[in-house]
């Protein structure tokens, strides 16, 4: 299966999946964990002996690019039956011999530039994901990383240490070579020049033959659109987007609810937050089933940098306290922030949080008073089938098992999971608990946000089986 995969997403830009769960460079441990999470949704498990035909097949109808999960594939075979080229020709007929073969140099005009401000938390995540989509073409691909000179002799050495070994997220998938003279690093083929500036319109990118980039802010210093705007003056330049809830008139953009707000009009956008992208799509999926009359978010949310390791002083309240040693209350914007994506529940909603001694994974707990009755199987089947077949099977994700807890989560791509085993309802309350990677899964709607501005978008398949 390894090299079907791997052959399908090199030659054709065919991303595929299990259920939502990514198989490209995954290890054979990965494939088959990646299967037995079908149990969890289905009522029968999936064997790898279901899903290779459908890979070897689809090898053979030279395809466009697209996202296909061959595991829904695979379960709609079973329950069909019949001849399966026939029956992928129906499921994914509008990319069947579509493949264009490209040049080298002609798929390299083809990607898009981006530009990284920034190399912090969320920074080196957003190079990870970026380094491992760099296929083939019409792509994303990574150009610079941009930040202020550290003072060490050996900065660059340690910036790409940080790439290369994560705490929490584990070792860097593949190489990373350092070229001190070119300022650069080479990871995994891809060269990613590191500029020193101290501020956003002081670079010309043009002068590393870097033209019309998205800038990824993560800086989180500059919010507004005077401050983003700064980007702009920048030589090489096109497009902004803030990896943080933008201020005044800046489109806030939560991917899979109001992405289509981006127009090309757009030189700034913000992605609003990593709490505000996990509780939307299941707010937006129950306001849309149950109605929502009003409620309140909870967060319990990991520590961040803006916290200190031990009491020291702080500007915010609470905030000057022990980081891993206590849980501090302290405020959240994202309840208020929902109707920038969502308008329909403006204000409906309050909200608040606690940081608690854990470095990644946060929780949201929903605690909604909805314009219907609803029963706890009720919302957790609706839901499922959201996770599963709907337009925001990306964003929500579902687990049913009693066992889970935070750590179980990382590196989920999810914008939210939803913890079904801890939903409880009664009348016409609705309390949800949806776990979400405050790093990771924030970081993979920031790239589909980015994925749409820069015109690089695929088509799903198989479509929406609810439809």
């Amino acid at each position: 299966m390894i090299p079907l995969i791997g052959r399908l997403y090199r030659k054709n830009n065919v991303v595929t999946s299990v259920y939502g769960r990514a198989i490209i460079n995954q290890s054979v441990i990965d494939i088959i964990r990646a299967h037995r999470f079908v149990r969890q949704v289905e009522d029968s498990e999936l064997s790898v002996c279901d899903t290779l035909p459908i890979l070897e097949a689809m090898d053979k109808l030279d395809l466009g690019r697209a996202h296909v999960d061959i595991g829904k594939l695979a379960v709609k075979f079973k329950e069909e039956g019949g001849d399966l080229t026939e029956f992928l020709k129906r499921e994914i007929g509008p990319i069947v011999g579509q493949y264009q073969s490209q040049s080298e140099e002609d798929a390299h005009k083809d990607t898009k530039d981006v530009v990284l401000y920034g190399f912090g938390r969320i920074g080196r995540l957003l190079a990870r994901i970026l380094i491992e989509k760099a296929g083939g073409g019409n792509n994303l691909r990574l150009r610079a990383i941009v930040v202020r000179q550290g003072g060490a002799e050996n900065d660059l050495e340690k910036r790409a240490s940080l790439l290369r070994r994560d705490s929490v997220h584990g070792p860097f998938d593949g190489t990373i070579t350092v070229d001190q003279e070119e300022s650069a690093l080479i990871a995994n083929g891809n060269y990613i020049k590191v500029i020193y500036s101290d501020g956003p319109d002081k670079v010309d990118y043009t002068q590393y033959d870097i033209h019309n980039a998205i800038v990824i802010d993560n800086t989180g210093k500059w919010r507004d659109e005077e401050g983003l705007g700064l980007h702009l003056k920048s030589k090489g330049v096109s497009r902004v987007i803030l990896t943080a809830p933008g201020k005044g008139d800046i489109k806030n953009i939560v991917y899979g609810i109001n992405n289509d707000w981006i127009t090309d009009e757009d030189k700034i956008l913000s992605a609003a937050s990593c709490t505000t992208n996990a509780i939307t799509p299941v707010l937006k999926a129950i306001n849309d089933e149950f109605g929502i009359e009003d409620g309140h978010v909870e967060t319990v949310h990991s520590y961040t940098n803006d916290q200190n390791l031990i009491d020291n002083y702080h500007k915010g309240s609470r905030r000057g306290r022990s980081a891993p040693l206590n849980m501090v209350i302290t405020e959240t914007g994202a309840a208020k922030a929902v109707a920038k994506a969502l308008p329909e529940l403006k204000g409906k909603l309050s909200g608040n949080a606690i940081r608690v001694p854990t470095p990644n994974v946060s929780m949201a707990i929903l605690n909604l008073n909805l314009k219907k009755d609803v029963t706890v199987d009720g919302a957790n089947e609706y839901l499922r089938d959201m996770a599963l077949h709907s337009e925001l099977q990306k964003q929500i994700d579902f687990v049913n098992s009693p066992e889970v807890v935070s750590t179980d989560f990382v590196g989920s791509r999810h914008a939210g999971i939803v913890d079904a085993q801890a939903t409880i309802a009664n009348g016409k309350r609705l309390i949800l608990y949806v776990w979400y990677d405050n790093e990771f899964g924030y970081s993979a709607q920031v790239i589909r946000c980015v994925n749409q501005m820069a015109g690089v978008t695929y088509p799903i398949f198989p479509k929406r089986a609810r439809d």
